[in-house]
């Protein structure tokens, strides 16, 4: 039986691709400028066409060209454009060329003449000024022969059985005369902190729920150097960490499994901090922030902050903040972010730490995104199947890459301008090496 069809734009490593597939699309295409997401999403989506390049040179044809797509009819498009949200005096915000991504987002939801599309972005697009950017976007739609879902929501990744405080905007819309998906509805309450509106929700995972079973990545010398190692020292999970190590079919909920080795700890480089952020790590209340490096620690009984990127490479910067562990006196790893972002133990993420962090605080969580994108498949009226084939993941070599290698794998200039890329990678090696200065800087 064929599943309905799935593009992603701006990909990242793939956190809508994941929901979506999940929720049970075949995602067969994936737009992503940043060779170093690219190779990732290409290893955990390894049956998915990456295009590693930016949307502003793709059009509809190129992408089924290159997706080899055929005729075959796109059903729905989804992801997040970047951008800036600020209109100029007398123009409108779509005008702006710092905006000029999200065009691109309409311009290819129309040459692929996708029936439904799903627009993520931050929440702060709903407020103030920034309203009559989403009013001018959604008469972009409108132009291009869209119905979007009014009454637009803010969703909070806690009530869809997440263990994050994550609120992010999504605009729902199919073409005129189909069906617009309805907005999902929590099935979950924040754990640690419960709303009236929510009283007659189940509790949603806690901190202790998503990391509670996983080895402490400081027990392995190993992890210093590299961010894997096999162990039998796992413990007994909550059903949220039994959802995550896919230890039955419900774990896999539509999407394909893969082959992968459950008993690998991955994603777990050790960040070697001083004794003076342990000890501040240590007298940090959980749930409360530490005054000098401003980390969030987490607390057992709730849920975390919200996981963030970052700054990129660009800026010159190379921090990922981490949250402190409500039981180490260390941040967490790149596997315990991922675990509180809902991402299963099968999927892989760029090795080094700063690539990892930021592939996951860029990222939807795939809960979010397969409640989503479940909606999608109710106003489509198609009921989602479970495939039986089992895929391999992709080639390790492209959790490795750095952004130079990334960029001659996919064949593609270095995105990092000549003048900085230098300077830019001396940076990047310095952190990764010693990354522990940064949580050592005294008030």
């Amino acid at each position: 039986m064929s599943r309905p069809i799935g593009v992603d734009l701006f990909a990242g490593a793939g956190g809508l691709s994941l929901g979506f597939e999940q929720a049970g699309f075949d995602v067969v295409a994936a737009v992503e400028i940043d060779p170093v997401h690219s190779a990732i999403h290409e290893y955990n989506f390894p049956h998915c066409k990456v295009l590693a390049q930016s949307i502003t040179d793709l059009n509809g044809a190129s992408i089924r060209q290159q997706a080899d797509l055929g005729d075959r009819e796109v059903d729905v498009v989804f992801g997040g454009a970047p951008c800036q949200g600020f209109s100029m005096i007398g123009q409108r915000a779509l005008d702006d060329p710092r905006n000029s991504l999200v065009r691109d987002f309409v311009r290819i939801v129309h040459e692929l003449d996708a029936k439904y599309f799903v627009f993520e972005n931050v929440k702060g697009l709903t407020v103030g000024k920034h309203r009559k950017f989403l009013e001018e976007l959604i008469a972009e739609f409108d132009a291009e022969g869209y119905e979007v879902r009014k009454n637009w929501q803010v969703l909070n990744a806690c009530n869809f059985g997440v263990p994050q405080d994550r609120q992010r905007l999504f605009l729902l819309g199919a073409k005129k005369g189909l069906n617009v998906p309805e907005y999902p509805v929590p099935v979950t309450a924040r754990a640690g902190r419960v709303r009236k509106d929510e009283a007659e929700l189940p509790l949603g995972p806690t901190c202790l729920d998503a990391l509670g079973d996983l080895p402490d990545a400081e027990l392995f010398e190993e992890l210093l150097v590299t961010d894997e190692v096999q162990t039998t020292n796992w413990g007994r999970p909550s059903g949220y960490g039994s959802l995550m190590r896919c230890m039955n079919k419900e774990g896999w909920y539509f999407g394909y499994q893969r082959q992968w080795t459950p008993t690998l700890l991955t994603a777990s480089l050790r960040t070697d901090h001083t004794e003076i952020s342990r000890r501040r790590f240590s007298e940090t209340n959980p749930g409360s922030v530490e005054p000098v490096s401003r980390f969030f620690k987490l607390p057992l009984d709730g849920v975390s902050n919200t996981l963030r990127a970052g700054t990129d490479s660009a800026r010159g910067a190379f921090t990922s903040p981490r949250p402190i562990h409500y039981e180490y006196n260390r941040c967490v790893t790149v596997r315990e972010m991922a675990r509180l972002h809902g991402f299963p133990d099968w999927f892989r993420f760029n090795e080094t730490k700063w690539h990892g962090a930021r592939q996951i605080g860029n990222a939807v969580p795939p809960p979010l995104a397969r409640a989503v994108a479940g909606q999608v498949m109710v106003a489509m009226g198609v009921k989602p199947n479970r495939p039986e084939q089992k895929i391999n993941l992709g080639a390790t070599r492209l959790l490795r890459m750095g952004v130079t290698e990334a960029s001659r794998y996919f064949g593609i200039e270095n995105p990092i301008g000549r003048r900085d890329q230098k300077s830019g990678i001396k940076k990047r090696k310095q952190h990764e090496v010693e990354e522990q200065r940064l949580h050592a800087t005294e008030s």
